[in-house]
């Protein structure tokens, strides 16, 4: 496993720990028909954070595990911003998490 890997595995299980403490995680997945969206980070079929558990990080993992070819530019942590700024949890730390994460892709 590169650096690069093992960091990048340890943020998104520290962005997963983020999720689960602001009571973002979900135990089911969103309807099948949900992943069928086409729109940025799936917006028209779900919220941020269902998009961050089911598909950034889901696929992140996918990705590492197979050592397939990452993406050159990663910039989630503006969306984050955006996203999740009404929510009433502190989600500080899930953006600083994110921003870490983009700071490996500098595109």
């Amino acid at each position: 496993m590169t650096d690069q890997t093992q960091r990048l595995t340890t943020l998104l299980d520290q962005l997963q720990r983020e999720l689960q403490r602001l009571d973002l995680w979900e135990t089911q997945p969103p309807a099948p028909e949900a992943f069928d969206s086409v729109a940025p980070f799936f917006a028209d079929t779900m919220v941020f954070s269902q998009w961050l558990q089911w598909v950034f990080i889901a696929r992140f993992r996918a990705l590492l595990e197979g050592e397939y070819p990452l993406p050159a530019q990663c910039d989630v942590a503006p969306m984050a911003e955006e996203a999740l700024k009404d929510l009433p949890q502190d989600t500080e730390a899930l953006v600083t998490v994110l921003k870490e994460f983009d700071d490996h892709f500098p595109g």
